[in-house]
């Protein structure tokens, strides 16, 4: 019996990291407000508007229905208390959402854990009735790289170098980034076909998953740059992609070098560090 398809996953959250860190960030504020507050002087400011004019009277507290004059020279007491006043009213807003916040994430309890050990924890054998909302990353990962592809032919005259996984590729670059992926636990497929919106089948050099967005990435390295033909050909499948939403800097990763340029492991690095691919 195979599962039903009755639903679409849940989308990667960070919400309860951003939680946690706002909240954070907030009681930092607090904290210097609060100190901010005890130092300054009693009393409270009331503004009177009357047509162009404002006035300043400086009131001893709430109950305090006159106040004393402040002349507008007295810049200093003026903006003593309007910047007292400004902290206490942040400060009750900040307490606000501090205390909400508290709330969301002790009720959490890391709840995306939870949900996602519900299908991650039972056994292969139950799994199949399932169609999980939500599942670990080693299961993402391991439905992901399940799913089965005939990548495009290399023939036999072309020469090929095989990775540390096995996969055979087509340059010294790709066999680079193909074990700088695997050394650094990216899932990723060499030269799986996608189906373009408009019918047309292309194969990107690398299709890379981001376990943690769980969203994928096309790695095109263009390695002879300096080859009209090779060019020319590279800059067609760009357009492709290009005018079917494959755009570099959002779902498309280029990488370039020439036989004077070659493409190095700081660059790669830095590529997987830049897409935060890990």
């Amino acid at each position: 019996m195979n599962k039903k398809s009755t639903h679409t996953m849940l989308n990667p959250t960070t919400l309860y990291e951003e939680a946690g860190r706002r909240f954070q960030e907030i009681r930092k504020h607090r904290q210097e407000i609060e100190k901010e507050l005890k130092k300054a002087p009693p009393g409270l400011i009331h503004i009177v508007k009357s047509g162009k004019r404002i006035q300043f009277y400086l009131r001893r507290d709430k109950s305090d229905k006159g106040g004393k004059y402040i002349r507008k020279s007295d810049t200093k007491t003026i903006g003593t208390f309007i910047r007292k006043a400004y902290c206490e009213r942040v400060l009750k807003i900040l307490n606000n959402e501090s205390r909400n916040l508290d709330y969301l994430l002790k009720k959490s309890n890391n709840i995306t854990d939870r949900i996602r050990s519900l299908y991650s924890e039972l056994p292969s054998e139950a799994k199949i009735y399932i169609d999980p909302i939500d599942m670990s990353d080693e299961d993402f990962i391991n439905e992901w790289q399940s799913i089965p592809y005939v990548g495009k032919e290399i023939p036999d005259n072309t020469p090929v170098f095989q990775t540390n996984r096995g996969e055979k590729v087509r340059s010294k670059s790709e066999l680079t980034i193909a074990n700088i992926l695997a050394e650094k636990g990216i899932p990723y497929k060499y030269e799986c076909p996608l189906i373009l919106p408009n019918g047309a089948v292309i194969y990107p050099d690398f299709t890379v998953l981001n376990v943690r967005t769980r969203k994928v990435f096309y790695w095109e390295h263009r390695g002879m740059m300096d080859d009209r033909e090779y060019a020319r050909q590279a800059v067609y499948k760009m357009k492709s992609m290009l005018k079917n939403g494959i755009i570099p800097g959002k779902n498309l990763i280029i990488t370039e070098e020439t036989s004077a340029n070659p493409l190095g492991t700081d660059e790669i690095d830095g590529i997987i560090t830049g897409y935060d691919l890990i």
